[in-house]
């Protein structure tokens, strides 16, 4: 049992499963959203949480194969499992086969289920997106915001999924505010890194710009995040909660941002892994509720 245990926080840290709670939140909203005027079924929320939780893995562990050597070099990272043998490359492209085919048969759910084939059709395309970004950082500064952009595909696609026919304004603007949240505060991290990745002839925003206007293209990031929610809470016809967690997606972006300062990196793993968290949660939480709320309140 110990060593069970112990594997499988292997494969968590590995994979970095506790990441899928930025990203699934916004999905789950759009699910709800994309249902009205139903509530989503719970075979729908059961595929969604399926392709998400694979697609996600099927990244990371791409990721990690892809910048295994990178990994070996950075002291900030040395110590995850790829480089230490804690996980060897052939379980690793194992388990990335293994996912890739969980996402494939959950987007395929979609057609047996409820005879929509878009997720199945677009599946190979979304993992290779996905997949494609781990080499972005070789030859763009602007990675953090593809990374964003790659990742921000999960509304979009958690719509397609339930209802294609109605795709319109409102997944787009939630496209647009996890795209630009998630470059922001990927930024942010990247700043641990800016040494190495000078050395090791990597791009990004803090390497190629300097930290301190680095965390400044973050804020705007951040701003144009509040701005885009905004939007799709208007275009939605969202109400009173959905924009009290808007407020406090903001208050917490602001805290997030104050607490890194360009002399004063310490505290970079309390923005990215607790405060991001928290804001994921918060709107994804006030916003299904608020449509529940309201489907629950029509005649």
């Amino acid at each position: 049992m110990i060593r069970i245990l112990a594997s499988v926080r292997t494969w968590g840290e590995m994979v970095r499963f506790s990441h899928s709670l930025f990203a699934l939140p916004f999905a789950v909203l759009a699910t709800f959203l994309a249902a009205r005027p139903r509530l989503p079924t719970a075979g729908q929320l059961g595929l969604i949480l399926l392709c998400m939780v694979a697609a996600r893995s099927a990244a990371m562990t791409f990721n990690r194969i892809a910048d295994a050597r990178l990994d070996a070099a950075n002291p900030r990272t040395a110590g995850r499992p790829l480089p230490t043998g804690r996980i060897t490359p052939r379980a690793a492209r194992v388990f990335l086969v293994v996912s890739c085919a969980l996402f494939v048969v959950g987007c395929a759910g979609f057609w047996l289920a409820y005879a929509n084939r878009w997720p199945l059709i677009l599946s190979l395309p979304v993992l290779g997106v996905l997949c494609v970004y781990s080499y972005t950082k070789r030859w763009t500064r602007w990675s953090h915001l593809l990374l964003g952009a790659a990742i921000a595909l999960s509304p979009v696609a958690a719509w397609i999924a339930i209802s294609p026919a109605t795709l319109g304004l409102s997944a787009v603007l939630l496209m647009i505010a996890v795209t630009f949240w998630i470059g922001g505060f990927d930024i942010i991290y990247a700043c641990q890194d800016v040494d190495f990745d000078r050395r090791a002839g990597l791009y990004s925003l803090p390497a190629s710009f300097g930290i301190a206007r680095a965390l400044w293209i973050a804020r705007a990031f951040h701003a144009a995040t509040a701005a885009a929610l905004l939007g799709a809470g208007r275009s939605a016809g969202l109400g009173a909660l959905y924009f009290v967690g808007v407020g406090c997606v903001a208050a917490l972006l602001v805290i997030e941002n104050a607490l890194v300062r360009p002399s004063d990196l310490r505290r970079v793993n309390l923005a990215f892994f607790t405060v991001n968290g928290v804001v994921g949660l918060v709107l994804g939480g006030l916003g299904v509720l608020d449509v529940c709320l309201h489907i629950g309140s029509s005649p």
